[in-house]
């Protein structure tokens, strides 16, 4: 090697042509990645023009990676380009998935999403537990009785647990082209951001359960998953609350700052993820909450160009990401070694999630439709729908591999392959026929589809619809029995919380040009009118 240029020959003893074979195996594996999201990017546009609903995007995006790994698995491709193309849960739970998590939060519109907020909740977090304990004991009596293969009962838990997490990209991407009511898409919508959270803490609670199974009894697993939970929401509200204070009184919002002030805007979500995971805790949960502090107190705080800019780029990396997440589940299904010779596993995995489902949407809207008035009640076509759109995606995915680590040869294999089935089955079955099922239960809003984006579509000021649960200004519920008076109980501690967030949260946490700042979303952070739709 000569001192002066710095450069290295063979005679120094450094394999060059080995790493200059690696970097060539990394730049072709990138540029096969660039060229995939770019053909997805394009088919799901040309899909959307023409309308064509039996194949949506996800769907498109899952094929392509399909395609590609069966051609690279043909063509017997070099092992280094391959690696390039493995999905890894790291990389998915750490990279890929807090964008998407976040922009789900950041995006949520407050009237729909708090006017269903009740039955969000019930759907997301009592309805899962319950989706995950029926899958969990199903399997287990399936393997019991000899008609699948059969795994401890803790296992059976912890897969009940990660094949409840739901992921209705392809779903609601129909609602908002066919124009659906506002209702259904908050209730599909909110339900799929609460329950990924939900799925995870779940998963990571049985996981402990499996790791240190003495001394374990029902009270302290509720526990554990009740501080996991909460402990991760109270991080990400605490992050976000301290994000709001800072672009407050930190007077970023001038032009020779907005570049910073963008930045810093940016890393408090990872922050916040990061500190979860760093504290035992999930990070999925607070970075979710953190999306919902940060859009409803410090967005306000951002000047002009730069809430255009945050909401450009988060928009812009979670459909990035989420495209991407398709095509590498895609790849890595083709790739995978799976274990097909449990067909009956498989089999009545699918049938036992049907029925664990629907015994999570029609038990949990029976539920709501209890305390609430006859105007507002969960009609049975939503509750059809709402079944239906239990399409399993991504996080199902993730966990399964990350089941391999977790449980014992072979069972985390079988689980895998479960999964893998179930999830393309969901994506392209249920997926393709999404619209011909709006249509059957006739609960397409409009014949024209609607143009904005479908997070964008929860910001629509007309909420009523045929169908619709939001309670009008002069309506009054007609009979005064002792359900009434809960529910008017209820709605009385919602509007408490909407008064103490007008009133106190929102100007302490705000600058007090906050309307000024804000003539793009002032439909969007309307809580003012919470009064009039708390469920």
């Amino acid at each position: 090697m000569t001192k002066g240029n710095n450069q290295i020959s063979p005679a120094d003893g450094v394999d060059v042509s080995g790493g200059s074979k690696e970097q060539q195996a990394a730049g072709v594996g990138i540029l096969l990645q660039i060229m995939m999201l770019v053909l997805s990017f394009v088919l799901g546009h040309v899909l959307r023009r023409k309308k064509i609903y039996v194949l949506p995007e996800a769907s498109a995006s899952l094929l392509i990676g399909l395609l590609v790994g069966t051609l690279a698995n043909i063509s017997h491709t070099q092992t280094s380009i391959r690696a390039w193309f493995n999905f890894h849960e790291e990389f998915f739970f750490l990279f890929l998935l807090p964008p998407i998590i976040f922009q789900s939060g950041f995006s949520l519109s407050p009237k729909p999403f708090f006017s269903n907020f009740g039955a969000i909740v019930t759907f997301a977090i009592f309805g899962t537990f319950l989706a995950s304990i029926v899958t969990g004991v199903l399997v287990y009596l399936g393997g019991l009785m000899y008609l699948m293969y059969r795994l401890p009962f803790v296992e059976c838990l912890m897969f009940g647990a990660l094949i409840s997490a739901t992921d209705p990209v392809t779903v609601l991407s129909i609602f908002q082209e066919l124009g659906t009511d506002v209702n259904l898409y908050a209730l599909v919508f909110g339900e799929s951001v609460l329950n990924d959270a939900m799925a995870i803490s779940l998963y990571r609670t049985m996981t402990v359960i499996k790791t240190h199974p003495s001394g374990q009894n029902f009270f302290m697993v509720v526990v554990r998953f009740l501080e996991t939970f909460v402990g991760s929401m109270s991080a990400g509200v605490g992050v976000g609350f301290i994000s709001a204070l800072l672009f407050k009184y930190s007077g970023l919002d001038i032009d020779n700052l907005q570049n910073l002030e963008s930045c810093l805007f940016v890393l408090f979500p990872y922050f916040s993820y990061m500190l979860a995971e760093g504290l035992g805790l999930s990070g999925i949960v607070s970075i979710l909450f953190t999306g919902m502090v940060m859009k409803h107190y410090t967005f306000s705080n951002l000047s002009r160009s730069s809430q255009r800019f945050v909401s450009s780029f988060f928009e812009l990396i979670s459909s990035l990401a989420e495209t991407f997440v398709f095509i590498y589940m895609g790849f890595d299904i083709a790739m995978e070694k799976h274990s097909w010779s449990h067909v009956g596993f498989i089999f009545f995995s699918i049938i036992f999630i049907g029925i664990a489902r629907a015994v999570n949407v029609f038990s949990c809207a029976y539920l709501v439709n209890l305390v609430r008035p006859a105007y507002r009640q969960i009609p049975r076509k939503h509750q059809k729908a709402l079944w239906y759109s239990g399409l399993r995606g991504a996080m199902a995915f993730a966990l399964a591999l990350q089941s391999i680590h977790d449980l014992p040869d072979g069972h985390g294999q079988t689980i895998l392959t479960a999964t893998t089935a179930i999830v393309v089955l969901t994506v392209l079955l249920i997926g393709g026929s999404t619209g011909t099922m709006l249509e059957a239960l006739q609960v397409v809003g409009s014949d024209s589809p609607i143009i904005e984006s479908p997070l964008a579509s929860l910001t629509r000021t007309n909420f009523e619809g045929n169908n619709g649960y939001f309670s009008p200004d002069d309506e009054e519920p007609s009979s005064g029995n002792k359900i009434k008076m809960k529910l008017q109980e209820f709605q009385r501690s919602a509007a408490s919380f909407t008064a103490l967030d007008k009133n106190y949260l929102t100007p302490f946490f705000t600058s007090q040009n906050e309307d000024e700042a804000m003539p793009l979303t002032s439909e969007n952070m309307g809580l003012d009118d919470l009064d009039n739709y708390s469920s």
